[in-house]
């Protein structure tokens, strides 16, 4: 009994330990990074486009998350090419996976389905209302955010048996969605600190001047009013997702599982 226990807090111990994928020097893992190490996860953080290795087994790893950046999906750089060929292992391997905005998209990509930039060019900057799934607020028992924070241009569409978990208007409809239960795509940016969005808005001012983008005060007083949601959500979603918890009804057929909640 004894080394019975011993094996499983081993085995616990050993997958205590998140990989990150950044895509810029400068980049953090903002308030997804904090959560994580405050629940007892190290992070072991790499750059894959700086030419960091990619492990070939996740087995010592409870989940992976892969971060935003500027570049595009679609880009024909070799080594974000080989990132989205990697996105294989987690799905795989069954590791619980959560991209966040880029990382939505290259797994996106991975899976099959289409990574777009609108015909109209137009971005999603700032916070825009979404509307869950009617499934979506089961999946850790805290209610899915309802308005949430955006900082992209390209889009992605729903892969190929995956469900959708939010809906958005305009030229970004797909949201989020799930697959197998622990394979969570994120349009938007639940990472983001307060501070993180200073320096977005400051770094990026530029952005702030195509059509679409509302002004830098916008997205501050923005912060103010829906992080709070935000905030309650993330954390109790990452550590359901970290142990491979969320509660997904399995039957995806399940009639009106996936339909959009009516507010």
């Amino acid at each position: 009994m004894a080394s019975s226990h011993a094996r499983e807090l081993s085995k616990r111990r050993a997958t205590e330990k998140v990989l990150v994928l950044l895509h810029q020097a400068h980049s953090t893992t903002g308030r997804v990074g904090r959560l994580l190490r405050s629940f007892g996860y190290s992070l072991d953080i790499r750059y894959p486009l700086s030419g960091d290795d990619l492990p070939r087994t996740l087995e010592r790893y409870a989940g992976v998350v892969v971060f935003g950046g500027p570049m595009s999906a679609n880009d024909s750089d070799a080594q974000l090419r080989r990132e989205i060929d990697w996105l294989g292992t987690p799905l795989r391997q069954k590791t619980p996976f959560l991209g966040l905005c880029l990382g939505a998209q290259m797994m996106a990509r991975q899976m099959g389905a289409r990574v777009y930039r609108p015909d109209s060019q137009r971005g999603e900057l700032g916070y825009r209302r979404i509307r869950p799934a009617a499934m979506a607020d089961e999946l850790c028992g805290s209610r899915f955010p309802r308005f949430v924070y955006h900082w992209h241009f390209d889009g992605f569409d729903i892969p190929t048996g995956a469900c959708q978990l939010a809906e958005g208007d305009g030229d970004f409809p797909n949201q989020a969605y799930i697959y197998e239960g622990n394979v969570i795509g994120l349009q938007f940016h639940p990472e983001v600190t307060y501070q993180m969005m200073c320096r977005w808005t400051t770094r990026g001012a530029a952005r702030l001047g195509h059509s679409g983008a509302p002004p830098r005060e916008d997205h501050l007083e923005g912060w103010f009013q829906h992080d709070g949601a935000v905030d309650k959500w993330i954390a109790t979603f990452l550590l359901a997702w970290a142990r491979d918890q969320l509660m997904w009804p399995r039957a995806a057929s399940r009639a009106g599982a996936y339909s959009i909640a009516a507010e």
